[in-house]
């Protein structure tokens, strides 16, 4: 694919045009992620308000009715639901892959099978999530555009 950057004077006008043949699963998740960029959320660490981009968010966990959000070097008590952090996330890059973890599909480096049927993902930092049996073929529609045998 090409690509093409032309650098401009006003930071106002910055826009990402995208010009394809078809469009595809990785087009739209392309332009999703463009229009991600520079979007935050609010967390709390250490009992200090922190703002977090999404870009360096790895993934949203739920545990004890609390939502934490992981990147590469902290963690994060964030507000709300962990279905609340998936739905407003969705469009953004970000899809769930178990009861309790909704992941940045960006971060991840590798996807394996796990015990139980189960698959596991690497992410960027080394970190490893499990996909519960439930949402892989999801993922997987996702990774592939859409296309995806049963696993």
């Amino acid at each position: 694919m090409k690509t093409v950057i032309n650098q401009i004077s006003d930071k106002a006008d910055e826009m990402v045009t995208i010009d394809c043949c078809e469009v595809t699963q990785e087009i739209i998740n392309l332009r999703d992620y463009a229009e991600s960029v520079g979007d935050s959320i609010s967390g709390m660490t250490d009992g200090k308000s922190v703002i977090l981009p999404l870009s360096e968010i790895l993934y949203f966990e739920a545990v004890d009715e609390k939502v934490f959000a992981y990147t590469e070097s902290d963690v994060a008590d964030v507000r709300g639901r962990l279905y609340e952090y998936e739905e407003m996330l969705s469009g953004k890059g970000f899809v769930r892959v178990s009861k309790s973890v909704v992941v940045h599909l960006n971060k991840i480096s590798s996807i394996a099978p796990s015990p139980g049927r189960k698959f596991e993902a690497e992410l960027c930092n080394g970190e490893r999530v499990i996909i519960s049996r439930q949402y892989a073929v999801e993922l997987k529609k996702i990774l592939l555009g859409g296309k995806v045998n049963e696993l």
